[in-house]
């Protein structure tokens, strides 16, 4: 940005020096008309008063059109061959451009009011009344010129600012919305490998202590242990092969599982060994995602079950237009109470954020525990 400034200030400079050596060279070379006076090294010192204070325009332009204005008035007195209303024109366009319209319009009366004192003080011929027409005229055109330009250049700065702020707002959406996937993703693979490893778990306890005396429910333990695995793994296949597509979503994958599938997925439980029973009140379809979230809902809430408590759970769904709620409690033994929730619970609490619906999970007094999940959708939401 200092670099900048002082290249424009560096072009300031030179259009200072290059009006003053137009002056010069003009002083130097025109011989006086009429009443003229002949030039002497005074005139180059008002030429090089009304010419140099464009330099400073951008820091100092009052002070700057003040001195050029007094420098056309003193030149005037000398009645010297050069005109300077070429450095009054541009000190007004420039002012006008860089400084503002108050101070462009301050510019464009000090020197109209300098150039005005300086005709009057000019006899004729070299004077004339198309001298002040066309000379109030240009200086009218500098100003208008320099405050259009002025007016254009801010309203692009705005237009480009304003792309800025888009393109930073698109970005900002894409990152967040990147953001929200993968925490849907992590959600999903937290509720397939909790699942999972939990059958799993339960299972190979089984199969280890009972393969000296029952080896035949050792080797149904390890059948389900496998059932179970590749289960795991295909679910998984599926969450990466989301993650590792481009564009839309291909036809071949597995669709999310939903209330629809909740039995299936109760049948699992049963075959781990946990005795469910499971009542499903109303037949109203909700959206896939409100269905996801509660087919996850239970499949957490009955792995936590498989855990830490049991050997019983119920599940009960009642499925109204608007409206899924989810309970599933466990007469199990007592459930330690006051340490930090799992990531399971977190989850669920998320999932029934989304919806603006409500989870309540708390130990019962004799044993085991309750939850009870909502999720509304639609004018319910």
């Amino acid at each position: 940005m200092s670099s900048l400034r002082a290249a424009w200030r560096g072009v300031d400079a030179a259009l200072a020096l290059l009006l003053l050596a137009v002056m010069v060279a003009e002083l130097a070379a025109k011989a006086p008309i009429g009443a003229e006076s002949a030039t002497t090294p005074v005139a180059y010192v008002w030429a090089a008063l009304i010419t140099l204070p464009i330099a400073l325009h951008r820091r100092y332009p009052v002070a700057a059109v003040l001195v050029a204005a007094a420098g056309i008035v003193g030149y005037a007195t000398g009645h010297f061959t050069a005109f300077p209303g070429y450095a009054a024109f541009a000190m007004v366009f420039v002012v006008s451009l860089h400084c503002g319209r108050g101070r462009g319009l301050l510019s464009f009366g000090a020197m109209a009011a300098a150039l005005g004192v300086s005709l009057a003080m000019q006899t004729s011929p070299t004077v004339t009344p198309s001298t002040w027409v066309m000379t109030l005229l240009v200086l009218a055109v500098a100003w208008l010129a320099g405050d259009n330009l002025r007016v254009r250049r801010q309203r692009w700065e705005a237009l480009r600012a304003r792309a800025r702020r888009l393109e930073e707002e698109r970005e900002e959406r894409a990152r967040q919305a990147v953001t929200e996937e993968r925490l849907r993703i992590a959600r999903e693979l937290h509720d397939v490998v909790a699942h999972a490893m939990s059958v799993i778990a339960v299972q190979a306890g089984v199969a280890n202590h009972v393969i000296d005396s029952r080896p035949e429910l050792a080797r149904q333990a390890l059948g389900t242990v496998e059932t179970h695995t590749r289960a795991a793994l295909v679910e998984m296949r599926r969450l990466l092969g989301v993650l590792r597509q481009e564009g839309e979503p291909s036809a071949s994958l597995t669709p999310s599982p939903g209330l629809a599938e909740v039995s299936a997925l109760v049948s699992q439980f049963v075959e781990a060994g946990l005795q469910v029973e499971m009542t499903v009140t109303g037949e109203a379809v909700a959206p896939d995602g409100v269905e996801l979230s509660a087919y996850r809902i239970v499949q957490e809430g009955l792995t936590n079950v498989l855990r830490h408590g049991g050997p019983k759970a119920t599940v009960a769904i009642t499925r109204e237009p608007g409206l899924v709620t989810i309970g599933i409690g466990d007469d199990g033994r007592p459930t330690r109470s006051g340490g930090k929730p799992g990531h399971g619970l977190v989850g669920m609490r998320e999932r029934v954020a989304v919806f603006g619906g409500t989870l309540t999970a708390q130990p019962r007094p004799g044993g085991g525990f309750d939850l009870t999940a909502t999720l509304p959708y639609g004018a319910a939401a």
